[in-house]
């Protein structure tokens, strides 16, 4: 009976342990990867934690997990974030993935000191309404969630959806024969349909349009279906009021809500990675010398030589608060994780840049202030002006990517009686979502550049603690506060970011002592790596004065030093 018993007690625990290591084979869905995210607390409990933080209106929750060891809430922290981009299945696998090889080799010494300075707050999918598109009967890519919404604002809601005409389980593309259509085949793939092209005197010879009917007898084609608001539009940072899917305002979701209160209330997170469809790790971004002001719209001027950059704490005195492209500190670590993402991954080029107005990358860094890294993670190459649905079936048949596109076939469609029309088209998710023989390569290569890049956190110390006892029972306590690490403690754009910790030290004397010169509180600059600051006291009486210095998303130092 007692061997039974350990051994029903047994079970349960190995089968958590096997679902944390088991090898990727296949994309999860919403089911899957709750279980996963639930064995990982089981199987780790002194170091994993999982909380759900909403539910969106298709009933899934929005849950992060939760990895690092001592106070996690007190410690550096990086965000991870996976499904930015609906539709876009592998960045939910590398988040995911991401929490499972961390725990896996959390005993490993590296990872175990890693797990001792930082904290991973990994979302493995903020759009779980859109991930069941790929796992229905008839595949849609669609990067929205469910709510109900008006999109032609005909006062009729979701009445003209996609309908799989062919009946292959594919929405893909309609053509439609016609003399003053707009669209011909492309001169460099003839299966895929590009707009034609006046300055290369080519006339059209075909309408395209989604799979589907015209419901509603508008003239427009699939405009309102199920659904729905699109995460990565949702943002604050240059959002596009009634832009598609962007909501009825910014912010507008419980996930998108949950995600950012959840960000925001954690101060200790100093840089956030997202997988999905924006990319400054193939391609870093780019500062500019002419920066905007809010007060002022004409472009401020490069600082004069010798004069060096503004500082954050300069552009807030002078007004300027206002930018649109990344600063030039914040530029140099963009550029450094971007060659160790191309270092450590082997990835070549850079993919096709998609910033959507509303997008979760941008938002991170200009309106979060923190560093914010995003990247698709896989790509097909692209030359300039080519088109990237030919790239595509090219890479496709050139890596024996099968059954990537439904052939051209003719239906009868009851909208264009007499018309030759063929459905056909690239399959949906196929571009953006590699075969699933890719997926554990892809996971390993990603997990292995956070962790390297996790390991140039801010790190600060003490050095050069110096007492002097300048007589008459008086002494000059002196040291630098220095940032070991190879972020800054904050990024450049931070500084003017009211949810950005300042940096402080503070001294507490013993009973009888007073200062004579210094403050007990000081603000502390923000440093650069490698970068420090100097602090001096004079403090009458003899005893030990105890130090501390930091933020929370740099971590608390302290010491002690004896006055005698």
């Amino acid at each position: 009976m007692k061997f039974c018993l350990r051994l029903i007690l047994i079970i349960p625990i190995s089968l958590a342990l096997l679902s944390v290591t088991y090898g990727q084979s296949q994309y999860n869905d919403y089911k899957a990867m709750q279980q996963r995210a639930g064995d990982f607390s089981r199987a780790y409990p002194a170091i994993c934690s999982v909380k759900s933080l909403c539910k969106t209106a298709a009933g899934n929750e929005i849950t992060v997990i939760t990895v690092g060891s001592g106070e996690k809430d007190h410690k550096p922290a990086i965000a991870i974030v996976g499904g930015t981009g609906g539709s876009h299945l592998l960045g939910k696998e590398l988040a995911l993935g991401f929490a499972a090889n961390l725990l896996k080799e959390s005993a490993a010494p590296e990872i175990k000191k890693l797990l001792e300075e930082i904290t991973f707050y990994v979302f493995p999918d903020v759009t779980p309404d859109a991930t069941g598109y790929y796992f229905s009967d008839i595949k849609s890519e669609m990067n929205v969630n469910t709510r109900p919404v008006d999109e032609d604002r005909d006062f009729v809601t979701d009445e003209d959806p996609v309908e799989d005409l062919n009946k292959d389980g594919f929405i893909t593309l309609i053509r439609v024969s016609d003399p003053a259509g707009t669209y011909v085949e492309s001169e460099e793939e003839k299966r895929i349909m590009v707009p034609a092209d006046l300055g290369k005197e080519q006339k059209g010879a075909w309408f395209v349009y989604t799979e589907g009917t015209d419901n509603d007898k508008d003239g427009k084609f699939n405009e309102d279906g199920p659904g729905g608001v699109n995460f990565n539009r949702n943002l604050t940072y240059n959002y596009e009021e009634f832009g598609p899917n962007a909501g009825l305002h910014a912010v507008s979701e419980p996930e998108t809500r949950a995600v950012l209160d959840f960000l925001f209330d954690h101060f200790n997170i100093y840089a956030v990675f997202a997988f999905g469809p924006q990319d400054n790790l193939g391609q870093p971004m780019k500062a500019s010398d002419r920066q905007v002001s809010a007060q002022n719209p004409q472009a401020v001027q490069p600082p004069v030589q010798g004069q060096g950059q503004m500082t954050g704490q300069m552009r807030m005195m002078t007004g300027e608060r206002k930018f649109n492209s990344i600063l030039k500190s914040d530029e140099v670590i963009n550029k450094l994780v971007s060659d160790k993402y191309h270092e450590i991954t082997g990835m070549k080029g850079a993919p096709v840049v998609r910033n959507d107005p509303g997008n979760f990358m941008e938002w991170a860094y200009f309106h979060y202030g923190r560093y914010s890294f995003s990247t698709p993670a896989w790509w097909f190459p692209v030359e300039r002006d080519k088109n990237p649905d030919a790239a595509f079936l090219k890479y496709a048949a050139d890596n024996k990517m099968d059954n990537v596109f439904v052939p051209w076939t003719e239906i009868i469609h009851p909208d264009f009686p007499g018309k030759k029309t063929e459905v056909g088209g690239i399959k949906p998710f196929v571009t953006t979502n590699p075969p699933t023989d890719k997926l554990e390569e892809l996971i390993t290569k990603n997990y292995k550049f956070i962790v390297a890049v996790a390991g140039m956190h801010p790190a600060l110390e003490f050095l050069d603690l110096k007492v002097e006892n300048a007589g008459d029972n008086i002494f000059r306590l002196s040291l630098k506060v220095h940032n070991a690490g190879i972020f800054a403690t904050c990024t450049e754009a931070g500084e003017m970011n009211l949810f950005t910790r300042f940096m402080r030290i503070s001294l507490e004397t013993a009973q009888g002592q007073k200062f004579l010169s210094g403050r007990k509180v000081q603000r502390i600059q923000r440093l650069e790596g490698g970068k420090y600051a100097e602090f001096s006291w004079l403090i009458s009486g003899k005893g030990t004065v105890k130090i501390a210095a930091g933020a929370a998303n740099t971590g608390i130092i302290s010491t002690s030093a004896e006055l005698k």
